[in-house]
């Protein structure tokens, strides 16, 4: 490998860090990165803790992990305000693993699902995530939300039971055997805290919720004196020191039974993150180094795993409130958690007083916001093949096993694309010739000269073959080619014989940048299939983001009079 190239494959992994420090970092930055990362902190609280106990965890792992893992994650990733740390989508997989293998496993898989990381970004594989089907995503990450419900019955109640099953029925079982246990006190406690979260969203959206919740509840726990859980009565006094390391039994001979636990924490963690920054990326404008990316999530969970933390990732919801609350560079996520370390130093003794209900009903609202419904309900309108790899996925996550929905979502999704590539062939060989199927001279001819009847302002973008889930990802930075933004784009869909769901999901995501941006968007030439699939899944004139055309000259027609229309 010659300079050159090796100076571009470690470009690869320079942490944003670096990047915004040499662009210049003055101290308007570091005042608007600390207002952003004490609202963040503020909002990591509590989530940290019960993210853990919903793990079968105690407390402090979880603040472990958000200071530990949140600190590596935004030092040295690829994102500039990407925040890390424990998320809802390691609940189930991590719950089993302490009830199969202790603490000691759940390490384990943690460091090796870490080394993954670190050799999915140094082979290049982040661009490959990108890959990942949407109704897979979706399908798993509504199975999880489910999961997570399922886990803060008890706790939401009150149950007087023992030990909580790890598998779906048996779970709802024993809570039908418990039912009569319901704690009243427990009841209120948690019904009064998603009052508060929720109230709080309509009347007051930028308060920090779910904190305010906590205080709430363990006000009014603590002054009625009411019989309900609290953190000092289930785990005692969370320790007030800084994170050490932490080597329980670690059973290094079940290592070959563990790698598949670790390689769903590593897939989840790496889809976990980049999406994230994807997302960051389309609120700041910015562009995230994926395989960078990669080797700091792989570090960071190496990191956690040697102080007995809990395996993390780049937290989506906690992400945006960083861009919201003006983050400007990886310093706000490096600063939260400080922050995290700062409460946990100071605020330990108080935190004994917190209800469990106020914890259950915080992670409750993030299983609904979770859960994505209307992204479901969206996507249950697809093609059949999309939906049958959506509920499989979906029911496989819930009643089953994580792994094993990813696995069979990912084949199901290969084997329907397979049979509508064969479809399309069959469709296409049966089609009359007609004066529009040129030989490709011709063709490339034709393109040229309706591309000079473009006026100013106006750009064309042609697309050819099918946009499925393995093509969407193109879509992404299409408006990143144009030097000068254009008026009007359009985008030229007479090849395209087939679109899937996750094309229409990066269509709706063009259209949405588009929108932000002040450009027209026209698509042209859809053929029958695309057409039908676009109106199901109601993309098409909803809200005058997109713009349809029968053939490029109507198109142009158009674009001719958006571009004279001011404003």
């Amino acid at each position: 490998m010659d300079a050159t190239r090796l100076h571009a494959y470690l470009q690869q992994f320079e942490p944003k860090l670096w990047t915004t420090l040499r662009e210049g970092y003055t101290l308007a930055h570091l005042r608007a990165d600390a207002i952003a990362g004490l609202t963040v902190a503020i909002v990591a609280l509590p989530l940290a803790m019960a993210l853990a106990i919903a793990s079968g965890a105690t407390p402090e792992k979880g603040l472990h992990t958000a200071i530990i893992a949140g600190f590596l994650i935004s030092a040295l990733g690829g994102s500039r305000v990407q925040i890390g740390g424990p998320t809802a989508a390691f609940i189930p997989v991590v719950f089993v693993v302490i009830q199969k293998f202790g603490y000691g496993g759940l390490v384990l898989c943690t460091l090796l699902a870490g080394l993954m990381l670190i050799a999915a970004g140094l082979l290049r594989l982040g661009t490959l995530m990108k890959y990942m089907p949407q109704p897979v995503i979706t399908g798993f990450t509504a199975g999880i939300a489910v999961s997570i419900f399922s886990s803060q019955v008890k706790d939401a109640l009150g149950l007087q039971m023992a030990e909580l099953p790890a598998e779906f029925v048996e779970r709802w079982t024993a809570y039908a055997r418990h039912i009569a246990t319901i704690q009243p006190a427990t009841v209120a406690m948690t019904a009064l805290g998603l009052g508060v979260i929720v109230g709080l969203r309509y009347w007051k959206p930028k308060w920090p919720g779910f904190l305010i919740a906590l205080l709430v509840c363990t006000a009014a726990t603590t002054a009625f004196a009411l019989p309900t859980d609290t953190i000092g009565s289930r785990f005692g006094q969370l320790p007030s020191a800084l994170p050490t390391f932490d080597f329980p039994h670690i059973p290094f001979e079940r290592t070959f039974e563990l790698l598949p636990s670790a390689f769903t924490i590593a897939f989840l963690a790496g889809v976990e993150s980049l999406l994230s920054a994807v997302v960051a990326d389309g609120m700041t404008g910015g562009r995230h180094r994926s395989n960078g990316e990669l080797v700091a999530q792989g570090v960071a969970n190496a990191a956690s795993a040697l102080f007995g933390g809990l395996p993390a990732t780049g937290a989506l919801a906690r992400t945006a409130t960083n861009v919201r609350a003006g983050a400007r560079s990886p310093v706000s996520g490096m600063l939260h958690a400080g922050y995290l370390l700062l409460f946990m130093l100071l605020l330990a003794p108080l935190m004994r007083y917190v209800p469990l209900a106020a914890l259950a009903a915080v992670l409750l609202v993030v299983a609904w916001n979770m859960s994505e419904y209307e992204h479901f309900r969206t996507t249950l309108s697809a093609p059949w093949g999309d939906r049958i790899v959506l509920l499989l996925t979906f029911v496989l996550t819930v009643f089953f096993d994580l792994t094993v929905a990813i696995e069979a979502g990912v084949v199901v999704a290969a084997l329907v694309f397979m049979y509508r590539m064969a479809e399309a062939v069959e469709i296409r060989s049966g089609v009359r010739t007609t004066d529009d199927d040129l030989d490709q001279a011709g063709a490339l001819a034709r393109d040229e000269q309706q591309r000079q009847r473009l006026p100013p302002g106006v750009e064309a973008y042609q697309i050819g073959g099918p946009l499925f889930f393995g093509a969407s990802n193109r879509l992404d930075s299409l408006l990143d080619q144009f030097f000068e933004k254009p008026k009007v784009l359009i985008l030229r869909m007479r090849l395209v014989p087939v679109i899937d769901a996750s094309g229409v999901h990066a269509l709706r995501k063009l259209a949405e940048r588009c929108r932000r941006e002040g450009i027209v968007l026209v698509v042209s030439g859809l053929q029958e299939q695309p057409n039908r699939v676009i109106a199901q899944m109601g993309l098409a004139g909803s809200d005058g983001s997109l713009h349809l055309a029968s053939n490029f000259d109507r198109a142009l027609k158009l674009a001719h009079s958006l571009v004279a229309t001011p404003g």
